[in-house]
This record gives C-alpha cells, structure tokens and sequence, in this order.
C-alpha cells in the first residue's frame, strides 16, 4: 500500500489528485492539508510514502517546507511554475508535474516515484512482504504487476506482451521504454525482441533458452555477450 499526502492550498487540486489516485490500486490517502504547517504537523507524529506537494502556498512554500523534514518520503511536486523545475532537482524530488496534467502524466509520475532514476528498482513494505511495483496500461485500464512476477517480455511490432507467472499483458509500447522502468540488474536482453528476468531460465541450449516455465527463448548474435556476462 502506498500512502500519501496531498498538500496544497487549493481544493481543486486535491479533488484533481485523490481522483487519479482512486483509479490506481494501493493508493491510501492519508490527509489532505492545505498548508505546509499542517502537513508539518502531521509528519512529526504520522509516515507516509510520497507527498504530493505544491510550492506556491502561504507562510511556507513548498521547498523550504522540504528544508525542515529530516527524512522526506517520495516528493511529487505539483505547480503551475515552470521556473522552479530545476530547484526542485536539486531537493531531489521524484518527479515535477505541471499543473494542469493529464492522468497519464500522472501515472508516469508515480512509476517515477517507486522505480530509481539509474532504473533499479525500489521496494516497498507491504503487511510483512516485500515487492516491486509497475502500472501497465492495457485495453483502456491500469494494471499494477510485481516485477519479481515477470519472466520474459517479448516485443511484437508496437506492441510488447509482458508474461507473469500468472498471466499475459499486452500493452501499447516500446521495448525500451519498459526497460527503462525495469531494474537492470534482474532483466536482461538476449535478442532484440526478447527480455528475460534470469531467475527464471532453466537451462541454455545452443542459441535458446528454456525457462522454468518452459518457453523457449532465442537468442540474438548481438545479444550473445549478455550471456557471457550472466554465465561469468
């Protein structure tokens, strides 16, 4: 479960947010605040995992409230000021929306927010569980998927199919821009079509790989290397 924390002075904004949120599984809000020192307030006795921030707000603004907090969660910082994108790098915030933003803006915002900028990914504490998440659009809807779930990922024209160990997605998308959501470390490339996560390969046979549950994977004459490198 990821919880939040809107913080923003106007009222729209948190319809706006809690709105795309509802359309995502495992978003709990926690409190909506409408100014820094409410939210101030809230942090000293409360933790959360990712704040939705605004800057321009009365008494404090949004980056010096930043200043104060020892140990911020993820910050999603939401404005209508262009201008102070490259500050809030420097404050190292997940991501930084331009009000207004579209949901699908928003949805690669959160991914942003839980997957590393070098693309290793982050984990989040669940009821005793550890798992990495992803939000995957498919037929008009947002699916979340465990990483650790996902054996190969092939790509097919436009489009790339993403198999589980419990099911098949397909999605709308390039190869490379997966990858870039994915953590290098537990994927690699072995044909220019063709991802698999190495904890599932069975054997290696030839220039194929047979996987645990029991696909058969070609393997590229550029990839060949990669293959190397994993059996080193």
């Amino acid at each position: 479960m990821i919880r939040y924390l809107i913080i923003d002075d106007e009222y729209i904004a948190h319809d706006i947010i809690k709105n795309y949120c509802d359309l995502l599984p495992n978003m709990l809000l926690m409190k909506n605040c409408y100014n820094a020192l409410e939210a101030f307030e809230y942090l000293n006795k409360n933790a959360v995992d990712l704040i939705f921030l605004d800057l321009n707000m009365p008494v404090l603004k949004g980056f010096d409230f930043l200043k104060t907090l020892n140990n911020p969660p993820r910050v999603i910082v939401t404005t209508a000021y262009k201008e102070h994108a490259l500050e809030g790098y420097e404050h190292n915030i997940s991501d930084y929306l331009l009000k207004p933003f579209g949901f699908e803006r928003f949805l690669k915002a959160i991914n942003k927010a839980f997957i590393k900028s070098s693309a290793q990914a982050t984990v989040i504490q669940n009821n005793n569980s550890i798992s990495s998440r992803i939000f995957l659009q498919s037929n008009k809807k947002y699916i979340q998927i465990e990483i650790s779930t996902i054996q190969f990922v092939e790509a097919a024209g436009n489009y790339i199919k993403i198999i589980t160990t419990s099911e098949t997605i397909t999605i709308r998308e390039k190869l490379s821009a997966l990858l870039a959501l994915l953590p290098t470390n537990d994927f690699l490339q072995i044909h220019k079509s063709f991802v698999v996560a190495p904890k599932y390969i069975k054997s290696i046979e030839g220039n194929r790989i047979i996987l645990t549950s029991k696909h058969i994977i070609p393997i590229g004459t550029l990839f060949k290397a990669n293959i190397l490198q994993l059996l080193k």
